[in-house]
């Protein structure tokens, strides 16, 4: 049953209505594509214009002690990482999701030398996958990168694998992996696991320390609303950082970076995952979006997600019965993260006929519909209209143009 996102209480309601007014949402726009890029949060300029004219213009290179630019990825770090269950600490700031994996991937095998199976998922988002085929192909050492189906991850745990890599929510349909299902299950037969939380932090509860989960990272511009190329973070469980020799070993991840040693010696802790300066503004950029989520509780949002993405389901069925469309996310919330996603074979130019209407999705090949559900600044009403669109778009075949068919660069 669909619980309207107006019957919640009054305190949530409260909630969300604030958080809505932080944005900066154009006039007449639905934006249902926070999980590919956050809207700006209207603190967001000026705390960057303040980085750029009063730390950087007018304290210069004393800005790094004065402002203290340089703690500033452990700071943040902290901040999303008591949004993702992990320990303080445990979570650092830095570089972009891919590179980040490179270095737990790097990780665990150094921590598992003797197995030599990397097991992933085909619902893997794919630069995941390319960056553990360039790791393998590197080291040279006759690792193997093992892809199985979503539903036969855990059939495939065995004493070879030295770490499962999953994202948590697939990018495509939004199915929901169990992390601390999985997590206990590699870890029943020896194996690490890294978890890819792009699709997860800012969208559903997640519980590394609970689920003993030993390495995880993810970006900053989703929806955790840092901008465009935010930096990304990542997280090593506390007992096992500190076991690692960093891959990549730059000198911001040195016990002592300012002491200029020509040997490389790993910091404590996680900021021995850092490798080089960290890119101020960005993150004073996403410090400053995260303050939206200050007394906001991520069961309340989860709740209304689902809530919410229950709505749009009904919605687009009830309407555009007969137009070939096909549910593509389970249909029970909470086997799924905070998006829905339909098959239909013009997808791309119905996302674009659609977006002519205020109403912003996106496409993923080869022929998803993807609608990101952020209840921060999305309600009811906005799910009733982006239906109400989306029914316009396929019954006036509105999608039916050549100029909406020809891809753009970025889908």
């Amino acid at each position: 049953m669909v619980v309207p996102f107006s019957d919640k209480t009054q305190h949530e309601a409260k909630a969300f209505e604030r958080t809505k007014q932080s944005f900066c949402l154009p006039d007449g726009i639905i934006y249902l594509d926070g999980n590919s890029l956050g809207p700006l949060p209207k603190g967001v300029s000026e705390r960057v214009a303040t980085a750029v004219e009063e730390e950087w213009g007018g304290k210069l290179i004393r800005a790094w002690n004065e402002a203290d630019w340089i703690d500033l990825p452990t700071r943040v770090g902290n901040r999303i990482g008591a949004m993702i269950g992990a320990e303080p600490n445990a979570v650092v700031v830095a570089d972009s999701t891919s590179i980040n994996l490179q270095k737990a991937l790097a990780a665990a095998l150094q921590l598992r030398p003797e197995r030599k199976v990397l097991l992933s998922d085909s619902g893997n988002f794919p630069t995941d996958l390319y960056m553990a085929q360039g790791l393998i192909a590197a080291l040279g050492d006759g690792h193997q990168l093992k892809v199985v189906s979503p539903d036969e991850v855990e059939d495939a745990l065995d004493d070879s694998v030295a770490a499962l890599m999953l994202t948590e929510v697939d990018y495509r349909t939004g199915r929901l992996h169990s992390m601390k299902a999985l997590t206990a299950a590699a870890h029943a037969v020896g194996a690490l696991t890294i978890w890819d939380l792009a699709h997860s932090a800012g969208a559903l509860p997640v519980d590394l320390a609970g689920c003993k989960a030993d390495f995880a990272v993810g970006c900053g511009y989703k929806y955790l609303n840092g901008g465009p190329g935010a930096p990304a973070f990542i997280y090593g469980r506390p007992d096992l950082v500190d076991r690692i020799k960093p891959l990549q070993s730059g000198w911001m991840g040195h016990k002592a970076p300012f002491a200029f040693e020509l040997d490389y010696i790993p910091a404590e802790g996680a900021d021995r995952m850092r490798v080089g300066t960290p890119p101020i503004l960005s993150l004073t950029a996403l410090d400053a979006a995260l303050d939206v989520w200050d007394g906001i509780e991520i069961d309340t949002v989860r709740a209304a997600s689902i809530s919410l993405a229950d709505l749009l389901i009904d919605e687009i069925e009830r309407r555009c019965a007969g137009f070939g469309l096909r549910l593509a996310s389970p249909r029970e919330g909470d086997r799924r993260g905070s998006q829905v996603s339909f098959h239909f074979d013009e997808g791309y130019a119905a996302i674009q006929a659609l977006q002519a209407q205020g109403v912003i999705g996106d496409f993923r090949a080869p022929d998803l519909m993807r609608f990101g559900i952020t209840p921060l600044y999305i309600g009811e009403a906005e799910i009733i209209a982006a239906a109400a669109g989306l029914e316009t778009v396929l019954k006036d075949r509105l999608w039916d143009q050549p100029n909406l068919k020809t891809r753009a660069k970025v889908t």
